[in-house]
């Protein structure tokens, strides 16, 4: 049988984004986004990441568990060193018939691509495959010549039929073209037509900003390839709706800090009609009359095992848990953030935590990071198309 393994190169040296491969782009690292996406698809035999960097390791070892570490050399991890250099290496010393090998900088690569791919590069018993993506311009060269139209009868952008570009997003190699050819395409070389948003390549910060909004345009749908709306909203109160400090007066009372751009945030969801919920282990009066004032009835204080309680308020409202989102920050939170639908922590959350959520905030607890999660909510569920169902 044709064994298929995928390749993730990640290097720790970017220079144009400073941290470039783990950085939080739409509320998870830029390499999550696509990695994930090939172990869903279900394609691989094994899915490596090859990286020079103890950071870049630990942060595949938290989000991607599945993924097995292959350490890279320095020259293949150089600036000027080319991809090709980590693929043999790779090649000496991990068994495959068929490298994937796949760009993090391609974050709009979908589980469905590389199905549609491995289907293709199989039914046309291809040696090699790129994926490609149209692209309709007007080409001019430096000296001022038409290369693909006549300025005289300028064509409706959308009449032409463009041109193929690679956008890098993934590609297929058999083990013999990469030995004799030692390049990543050879022999009969097929492509794979993507969108073409997919030419989006986060290279640079200009990059960044555009890929993340069109990453969280479509973030419902990424997670499990379907959206679902959002009909409640339930959290944790230290280390999500507080900084997680304890404050004592000079009388001994413990006080909290809460941020009111995160009361304001809950208000909108509050008149969008979702339910909201608070879940805590602590038993705190400051807490109780802060819940009073935000007019939150579903305050559940002094609850180690929270699970059951949100369980119990899903059969209460009749709402499945697929259509409730849980936020928290911390270990007593897991299984809430594993059964809920939509998972969210805070930036500063465990790193264990940070690791499953399908959402990490840019913003620290206590700082507004509630007030980013419900902003986000609200914004997928205006996009919901009309007559889905949830």
């Amino acid at each position: 049988m044709t064994r298929w393994v995928a390749l993730m190169p990640l290097r720790g040296g970017s220079k144009s984004i400073p941290g470039k491969n783990i950085g939080n782009i739409a509320g998870r690292p830029l390499f999550a986004w696509s990695l994930e996406q090939a172990i869903a698809s279900g394609c691989f035999d094994a899915v490596h990441v090859a990286t020079d960097s103890a950071q870049i390791r630990q942060a595949v070892e938290q989000r991607c568990p599945e993924a097995i570490l292959f350490g890279r050399t320095a020259a293949s991890a150089a600036d000027t060193a080319g991809t090709e250099l980590v693929m043999e290496e790779f090649q000496a010393q991990v068994a495959f018939d068929v490298l994937c090998l796949i760009q993090a900088t391609s974050p709009l690569t979908r589980a469905r691509h590389f199905r549609e791919a491995k289907a293709q590069f199989e039914a046309e018993r291809l040696d090699s495959l790129a994926t490609v993506a149209p692209m309709r311009r007007l080409f001019w060269s430096a000296e001022g010549q038409p290369l693909n139209y006549d300025p005289a009868n300028r064509p409706r952008r959308q009449d032409m039929a463009g041109q193929l570009t690679e956008n890098g997003a993934f590609y297929f190699t058999r083990r013999e073209i990469l030995s004799r050819c030692r390049a990543r395409l050879g022999g009969k070389i097929g492509l794979y037509e993507m969108p073409e948003a997919s030419l989006l390549e986060v290279d640079e910060p200009v990059d960044w900003a555009a890929a993340e909004h069109l990453l969280l345009e479509e973030l419902a749908a990424i997670r499990i390839e379907q959206r679902r709306t959002i009909k409640a909203l339930a959290l944790d109160v230290d280390g999500t709706l507080t900084d997680g400090g304890m404050y004592y007066g000079a009388e001994g009372e413990a006080m909290k800090k809460f941020d009111t751009r995160d009361a304001h945030g809950l208000l909108l969801l509050r008149e969008q009609g979702l339910r909201l919920a608070v879940i805590t282990g602590e038993r705190s009066p400051a807490v109780a009359a802060r819940m009073k004032k935000l007019g939150i009835d579903e305050y559940h204080p002094g609850i180690k095992d929270k699970l059951p309680v949100l369980q119990g308020l899903a059969a209460k409202w009749s709402i499945p848990l697929a259509n409730i989102a849980y936020m928290g920050d911390d270990l007593g939170d897991r299984e809430c953030l594993l059964k809920a639908g939509f998972s969210l922590c805070p930036a500063n959350a465990v790193p264990a935590i940070r690791a499953l959520c399908d959402f990490t905030a840019k913003t620290a607890a206590g700082a507004g990071a509630v007030r980013e999660a419900c902003d986000l909510i609200a914004k997928l569920n205006a996009s919901q198309p009309r007559g889905e169902s949830p």
